[in-house]
């Protein structure tokens, strides 16, 4: 009994956030299709070019994302009591050869933009976003936390040069493995290196979205967190990947 009526109160405080701060909630998730149907009831096949790669929404101080379409879309958006308006999208112009993914990049083009009523459905834990046209176009998205959610804190951006090639390194057993050969990069704003590098250095963690292909030298923009509470003999700080600024092919020995 006491469970059930801690989970509705849980329930409730999330509903009063969504409904008290909409644009903080759309602002801590990526929002990821999962179904969409025009007003006839009919599946939006063209919108699920690539299943394991879902269509996404980014917010964030109003601005909007869209990615994993062939170019990255952008625009503007503001809230007003349950409508979403999305201004004049712009996209990247990046060649496609990918017909199914152009296609789903143009209909989410048409279909998310203008006014669409919106809806904050579940829980902090599993929040789903529905958005609604004028035509009767109904596409639901799930949030996954980004990491700011994830880790309750904005992050600090750092750029790490990794080096082609790995080193040996113990994991906290003993155990031998291998680990990230990296050094600090600075930019200044007019994004120029200002500055010389730091001193190479292993990271004996990994950097979440990374993969290391050996041969490759990569320049990166992170974002370093604090983990509040971490598990014990792990790091108290996790790196995700933002974005590569550099890719070099060199020798893995460097």
């Amino acid at each position: 009994m006491y469970r059930r009526l801690l989970g509705l109160l849980l329930a409730g405080i999330a509903a009063h956030a969504h409904a008290t701060d909409p644009a903080g909630v759309l602002g801590g998730y990526h929002w990821q299709l999962d179904r969409a149907t025009a007003s006839d009831g009919q599946r939006l096949d063209a919108l699920f070019a690539h299943p394991d790669k879902p269509l996404q929404l980014d917010f964030s101080d109003g601005h909007l994302r869209i990615s994993h379409t062939c170019n990255v879309i952008s625009g503007s958006y503001h809230i007003e009591g349950h409508t979403l308006d999305i201004g004049r999208l712009m996209h990247t112009m990046m060649f496609c050869a990918d017909k199914p993914l152009m296609a789903m990049e143009q209909m989410a083009s048409q279909r998310l933009q203008g006014p669409l009523d919106f809806a904050l459905l579940g829980n902090d834990a599993q929040p789903q976003l529905r958005l609604t046209t004028v035509e009767g176009d109904t596409l639901l998205f799930t949030g996954r936390p980004t990491p700011a959610t994830r880790f309750g804190s904005t992050g600090t951006t750092e750029f790490l040069e990794v080096a082609a090639h790995t080193v040996p390194c113990k994991a906290a057993s003993g155990a031998a493995r291998t680990c990230l050969w990296v050094r600090q990069r600075h930019y200044g704003s007019n994004g120029l290196q200002a500055g010389p590098p730091g001193t190479w250095h292993v990271l004996d963690q990994p950097i979440e979205g990374y993969a290391h292909r050996p041969g490759i030298r990569n320049v990166l923009r992170v974002k370093r967190y604090v983990v509040r509470h971490p598990v014990e003999g792990q790091p108290g700080h996790a790196y995700v990947l933002d974005m590569v600024v550099e890719t070099h092919a060199q020798d893995a020995k460097h």
